[in-house]
């Protein structure tokens, strides 16, 4: 549900701070709350979390769930997944009550393709998450059984490519590497 009157990403975080119940974004100064989601989406996003917790260092790195990360221009984002380098969370530790909101470019941000959000997802974040340089992006569907995902490439450019068997690993995390077809099981 979009709440039409614009706000500030100050308003933004009084509102969410504020305890309102729900999960809301801020697109271009738009409040948005995001939808609920299917079993389907919950099952990927929980598996794939637990995975790269696993796989992941924990001195190195935390892999959250529904934080949120920022961009210029009144936009902030939650990410279905995201990756975030253990020295971002210097800022907000020891910090009851503050916000955790990410500028930096990180090493992998996940979307879960969901009836309610898919195009959005494609249309509108995949490109945020691109101006603000995170270095792997995937949007999964688990009904078509795809991970396509965007690495960015040495220049700024990102190359994309589908994957649909076998594992991948993003580029900037050898260690998380994922098996498609053990993700997709039912």
């Amino acid at each position: 549900m979009a709440v039409a009157q614009r706000m500030s990403e100050a308003a933004y975080i009084e509102f969410v701070e504020s305890g309102v119940e729900g999960d809301w974004e801020l697109h271009d100064g738009v409040l948005v709350e995001k939808p609920g989601m299917s079993w389907d989406h919950g099952r990927i996003v929980t598996r794939l979390l637990s995975w790269l917790d696993q796989l992941l260092d924990p001195a190195e790195f935390v892999v959250f769930t529904e934080l949120r990360v920022r961009r210029p221009a009144d936009t902030v984002f939650l990410p279905d997944i995201m990756v975030v380098p253990t020295s971002y969370g210097e800022a907000f530790q020891g910090r009851p009550g503050t916000l955790a909101i990410f500028t930096e470019p990180l090493p992998l941000v996940v979307e879960v393709w969901s009836l309610s959000t898919g195009e959005y997802d494609v249309e509108t974040k995949i490109p945020v998450y691109v101006q603000r340089g995170d270095l792997e992006i995937w949007r999964i569907h688990p009904y078509e059984r795809t991970l396509t995902r965007w690495v960015r490439q040495p220049d700024g450019s990102y190359k994309e490519s589908t994957h649909r068997h076998g594992a991948v690993s993003p580029v900037a995390l050898p260690a998380a590497e994922i098996d498609l077809d053990r993700l997709f099981a039912l």
